[in-house]
């Protein structure tokens, strides 16, 4: 019996991809880099802000000293149109409408900086109740260590087995089989089936209220 959902934030609840890269390709244009597509983005986003700006850079282009200042850019960038585009997905209000009015516990946890998860949660989902919203801190190791999951789970008082854990990527899904939780694949977001299969995804759904017949 499952009490409680843990959801990654982009690529589950929100499309946000399209200000993720406007913001890093505004970096690149900066210093003459080539930028990248939106659906390149969606195979670069996952891991943390650190890495999106690693990875997008050219080969060659920086060395990890100077990585900070790209990063840094990066977050300004984003901080100036977080919200230009970001949506939630179709079905995603009607859902969470649903968990909630089942009495079922509710907490986001993201690779994405905490203080931008706390403001578009904030912003762009104000009318759920979420019991956790965690992004990246110092303090805790990212997904896919289950780190961040597990303090979810003590803090809501409800064992891991409980818990549904809805993500679009294979880090979600190694996050949730690594805390002892039920991992299911949605496949609305930035990755494919292949990838949520191949790292675990005990359940894989086409659309957000196909997770309620896990209840």
């Amino acid at each position: 019996m499952f009490n409680a959902v843990i959801f990654d934030l982009d690529g589950t609840l929100l499309n946000t991809i399209q200000d993720l890269a406007n913001s890093m390709n505004a970096v690149l244009s900066h210093f003459g880099f080539p930028t990248h597509s939106v659906q390149k983005y969606k195979y670069l986003v996952g891991m943390g802000m650190a890495n999106l700006v690693r990875s997008a850079l050219p080969e060659g282009s920086f060395n990890e000293s100077g990585l900070p200042r790209y990063i840094e850019m990066f977050r300004e960038e984003y901080g100036k149109r977080w919200d230009e585009a970001a949506r939630p997905y179709e079905g995603i209000p009607e859902l969470l409408d649903e968990l909630a009015g089942r009495g079922l516990k509710m907490a986001v946890l993201s690779n994405k900086p905490d203080n931008f998860t706390q403001l578009i949660i904030t912003k762009l989902l104000p009318s759920w109740k979420f019991d956790a919203v965690y992004g990246e801190r110092p303090s805790v190791p990212r997904k896919p260590d289950p780190a961040g999951a597990l303090e979810i789970s003590r803090l809501l008082g409800i064992p891991p087995v409980e818990f549904l854990y809805l993500g679009d990527s294979g880090t979600d899904m190694d996050t949730a089989n690594a805390a002892g939780m039920y991992a299911v694949g949605a496949l609305w977001g930035f990755r494919d089936r292949a990838e949520l299969v191949a790292h675990g995804a005990k359940a894989v759904i086409e659309k957000p209220e196909d997770l309620l017949k896990f209840l």
